[in-house]
C-alpha cells in the first residue's frame, strides 16, 4: 500500500511537472504561487496565485500548486517566521498585554502593530521563496529539457 501511495505521489509530481508552457513559463508560474502563499490571505492564495501568474505570464496550474507552500501543517511555522522577520525590520512593536490593553488601546494599535509586520516579513519571506523556486526550478525543468 506504501509503495501504490508513493508511486501514485511520484506520478502525480511528473504530471504537474509536464505542464504546457516553456520552462520559463512553467517557473514563473511556480515563483508566483509560493510567492502568494507566504501570505496569510486563507482561502485566497490560490486565486492570487493565478492572478499573478497571468500578470507574469507564468502557468496556472504550477502557480496554484506553488501555494500548497502554506497549508495545515506549515501554516503557525511559516507565519510566525513571517511575523519575526518583520519585527527585524520595524522593530518589536507594542507586545500584545491581554484583554485590558485591547480596552485601552483599542484593536487598531495592537493589531496593527502585529499586521504590519506580518505583512512585511511575508513579502520578503515570499519574495526570496520564490525567486529560489524560480532559478531552482527554471535550472531543473532546462536540464530535463535538455537531456529529453
Amino acid at each position: 500500500m506504501l509503495r501504490r501511495t508513493r508511486k501514485r505521489l511520484q506520478q502525480g509530481l511528473q504530471w504537474l511537472w509536464e505542464q504546457e508552457g516553456t520552462p520559463g513559463q512553467r517557473a514563473r508560474g511556480l515563483a508566483a504561487g509560493i510567492f502568494c502563499g507566504c501570505f496569510p490571505i486563507f482561502g485566497l492564495q490560490t486565486l492570487a496565485g493565478i492572478t499573478l501568474a497571468s500578470v507574469v505570464r507564468g502557468n496556472h496550474l504550477l502557480a496554484a500548486a506553488g501555494t500548497w507552500i502554506s497549508n495545515p501543517f506549515t501554516y503557525v511555522p511559516l507565519y510566525w517566521f513571517n511575523y519575526r522577520i518583520g519585527a527585524l525590520f520595524l522593530g518589536p512593536g507594542s507586545q500584545w498585554s491581554g484583554l485590558d490593553s485591547l480596552r485601552q488601546e483599542g484593536f487598531g494599535a495592537t493589531g496593527w502593530s502585529v499586521l504590519s509586520r506580518l505583512l512585511l516579513g511575508s513579502t520578503i519571506t515570499g519574495a526570496i521563496c520564490a525567486a529560489l523556486g524560480w532559478w531552482l526550478s527554471l535550472r531543473w525543468l532546462r536540464q530535463q529539457r535538455r537531456s529529453s
